[in-house]
Order: C-alpha cells, then structure tokens, then sequence
C-alpha cells in the first residue's frame, strides 16, 4: 500500500525543485526541502506561508543533519548534485564529494529510517556519444565525464540497496527548459531565448547538434507522478524522460519563430559534437507518462516572464548560472 506522507526532496530549491515543490504541495504532500539555497532565500515566497513546506538550509554533506531530517520521511526525492560538466569541472572535488561520496550515506539513513520510496534523478549524459538513432535504457552506459561517471555510480550503489520495503526510481532526464523561480539561463532553450529577446541575435555553436529537451513543468509532474505509481511498476526501474529531440540550429529557428523574425541567427563553429537521440518510449508504454509541453511553450513562458519584469539584469545577475555562483559563493 502507498502511503506516503511526508518528502525529503534533496536540492529542492534548485532549478527543477522550485517548480516541483508546488506541485507536490498543492497535491496534499508535506514536503522538506534540503538546499543550501546558494541561488536565493527567495525561491518559495508564493508558498513560503504553507504549513506543509520546511526550508532546511543545510548541507546534503552533513550526515547529522540527514540523520534528524529523515526522521519521519516517508520518500526521498534526490535532485541535489552539481549540475552539468562545467560546473562540476570548476571544482571536481567538491562535485565529487556532493554528487558521490554524500550520496551513500543518504541512501544508508534513508533505509535506517524505513523511507518507503527513493527515487533519484540521474542524467541522461551517462550514455556518453552515441551513433545510434534512438537512445535507449538498453544502451551501455559510456559516461565522458566525471559528472557523469558519477552519476551513473550512483545509479549503481541505488539499485544494489533497493529491497522488497525500499522502492527505487531512477530517472535520466534529457536538458529541462522553461521558465523556474530559479531560473537557469545556462541551459540551450533558456540561453537562445534570452538572446533573442534581449540582443536580438542568436549565437549558434555549431548547430547540427541534436539536443534531448524536456519542458519544466513535465520533469515536475514526473516527480509528482513518481510517489503514486505502485511498487511492482517501478521498483529498481530506470527510465528516460524526455519530449523534444532536435538541433541547436533547429531550437534556434523555433526561438525566431516564437520571438520574432527580425531576430538574427549566427552559426560560428564548435568543437563540442555531443548530439543524441533519446528515446522516452519506455516510461510511456510501461508507465503511460508522455511529456506534452513542447519547446515552444517554454519559449513563450520565459517570454512572458521577460515581458513581465521577473528576470532582471539576465546577462550578468550570478543567480541565473551556476558557474558564476559557485565562483562566487567560493563553496568548499
């Protein structure tokens, strides 16, 4: 029987986090949110006055903390890492100490505290460059990075705790784009947009690039989702969550569209030839979850949000790109 209650939801006020804590709120779950909030005290001032949100400015590093904290939980969403290659590179050891070595002992309290359900979000990135023409969860995994090195073995050490009482989720989401309260302008959709709205012209970096994106608001109802399928659905399953594959050039001429035509697009040329197709075909016929909020959308939600003063000073406000906050917060 599902009777979960009360979340954990690691990194809960991160880019993702701010748009699923509502989510979770509104559908009746109390909801503990882990962050060290490095990007704002302000993410949940629309539901700061919800008896059933607790803020906990903490460290997921803290073992005590996690210990006190997980006291009561009934599941545990992990969405805390360090996010992406080049904010894990600033400082590898640092990422590894978040995005690894913090990750074995919240699996090992959550299971001392009889948390029901965890369910982790990896990353799409640990299949590394592939020639094939759909990307599935049937691939080896042939992570380029230590981000995704790391992601993938933490994959590893959920699936070989996860028992009969401890269900096990794990999700590899392709690149998330939409308008957050802690918004990311860091991301492909969010950087075209930005660019075209606020210069007027679009840089492409190579272009012919295929990039797995998913809308915002379909990674948070996954999330909720994630707390009510049944156990023998989704016990030590891992699934792809993705909509939209195309090329950076292609997500630039949906950006022109949306935005206007007097926005100009230019190509230079990369060295970063990263291009794949993920198919999400999996969680839709063994779940039934499709994505249906498209680019487009998101383009249209960060516009509007443009339009309506939320994103001030977009180029050079730190709390809009995590590079430029970790170098900031100097965070050890």
């Amino acid at each position: 029987m599902n009777s979960i209650k009360t979340l954990l939801v690691t990194g809960g006020a991160g880019y993702v986090g701010a748009v699923t804590v509502p989510k979770l709120l509104k559908a009746g779950y109390k909801v503990k949110v882990l962050d060290l909030f490095l990007y704002g005290d302000d993410v949940f001032k629309d539901v700061a006055g919800n008896p059933n949100l607790i803020q906990i400015k903490g460290d997921l590093r803290d073992t005590a903390l996690l210990d006190r904290e997980l006291a009561g939980v009934d599941a545990v969403i992990h969405l805390a890492c360090i996010s992406n290659d080049p904010s894990y590179e600033l400082n590898p050891s640092l990422g590894k100490s978040i995005n690894y070595d913090a990750f074995m002992p919240l699996v090992s309290l959550s299971k001392k505290h009889k948390v029901q359900r965890f369910v982790y979000a990896s990353s799409s990135s640990v299949y590394g460059i592939k020639a094939d023409a759909e990307v599935t969860e049937y691939l080896p995994l042939e992570p380029l990075t230590d981000y995704s090195k790391f992601k993938a073995l933490c994959e590893d050490v959920l699936l070989k705790e996860a028992t009969d009482d401890f269900t096990c989720l794990i999700v590899r989401p392709s690149t998330v784009c939409g308008y957050s309260p802690r918004l990311r302008l860091d991301l492909t959709v969010n950087i075209l947009t930005n660019h075209a709205i606020n210069r007027g012209e679009i840089l492409v970096f190579g272009g012919d690039q295929k990039r797995p994106n998913i809308h915002i608001e379909d990674m948070a109802q996954l999330y909720l989702q994630s707390l009510q399928w049944p156990h023998e659905k989704i016990h030590k399953k891992i699934y792809n969550v993705g909509f939209e594959n195309h090329t950076v050039s292609q997500i630039a001429e949906m950006v022109r569209e949306e935005i206007g035509g007097h926005v100009k697009i230019k190509r230079v040329l990369s060295d970063d030839n990263r291009s794949y197709h993920v198919s999400s075909q999996l969680i839709a016929r063994e779940l039934g979850f499709r994505a249906s909020h498209t680019i487009l959308e998101a383009v249209r939600d960060l516009k509007n949000a443009f339009e309506s003063g939320k994103i001030p000073d977009s180029f050079e406000a730190p709390r809009y790109f995590n590079i430029k906050t970790m170098q900031l917060k100097n965070l050890t």
